[in-house]
């Protein structure tokens, strides 16, 4: 397998990479975060592993990063942060698996060995376009007619989903699940605030909109 290993520390890596040339893979490794989202998002591989404390770019926003452009390669954790709430933080940002330092190299063959057989990773999807609008999933840059729009997190995450989402309609319910994470009363004017202060940032000024409200129910994004 094509592996890709993003660790910053040199031993750690030298251990991970002769591990699993042993076992036949071709390793690329990169020792920085933003390095190896980079690396991820340009080449295709059909594993990655990650530590999650890592300079420029943490672990949990490299596949976070990855994740929000569809790729769906597998992807094991490794960190020395072991405890309950890490392990479930990396495996909700994306992760397939999670081992803890220090570890056996046998259990990270295996680990290896066992998300293999999940199959192969989809394409990645790095550009989300709707009529003017780009969405660049990778960079998390957003443009209309070639001018940047300055979007919150949490904006962006309601344009993504919306885009990914054209032409259908989004309830407030399913906003609350995929941009808040959680579930509360759908009838909360939160998203309603939300959504609107997207909308002037990205359809005033335009002769055409793009997010639509379709009342009583939620939201539609389309072109035309």
């Amino acid at each position: 397998m094509q592996i890709l290993v993003i660790e910053d520390d040199a031993r750690v890596a030298e251990h991970i990479g002769k591990g699993l040339k042993s076992a036949d893979h071709v390793v690329s490794l990169e020792t920085d975060g933003r390095a190896g989202l980079l690396r991820a998002a340009a080449d295709s591989f059909d594993l990655i592993i990650v530590d999650r404390m890592l300079p420029q770019v943490d672990g949990l926003t490299i596949v976070q990063t990855i994740r929000a452009t569809g790729d769906a390669t597998p992807v094991l954790f490794l960190s020395a942060l072991g405890d309950v709430d890490e392990r479930v933080a990396g495996l909700r940002a994306g992760g397939d698996d999670y081992l803890t330092k220090p570890f056996a190299m046998s259990e990270l063959l295996a680990r290896v060995d066992v998300l293999a057989r999940r199959g192969p990773a989809i394409v990645a999807e790095t550009r989300l376009t709707i009529g003017d609008l780009e969405i660049d999933l990778l960079g998390q840059q957003v443009k209309r007619r070639g001018k940047t729009i300055d979007l919150t997190a949490r904006e962006y995450r309601i344009l993504t989903y919306l885009a990914r989402n054209e032409g259908r309609v989004v309830t407030r319910s399913m906003l609350l699940e995929h941009v808040w994470d959680y579930h509360f009363d759908p009838q909360t004017n939160i998203i309603d605030q939300h959504v609107s202060r997207l909308r002037q940032k990205v359809d005033r000024g335009f002769e055409t909109a793009l997010i639509h409200t379709v009342r009583g129910t939620g939201y539609l994004m389309r072109a035309a």
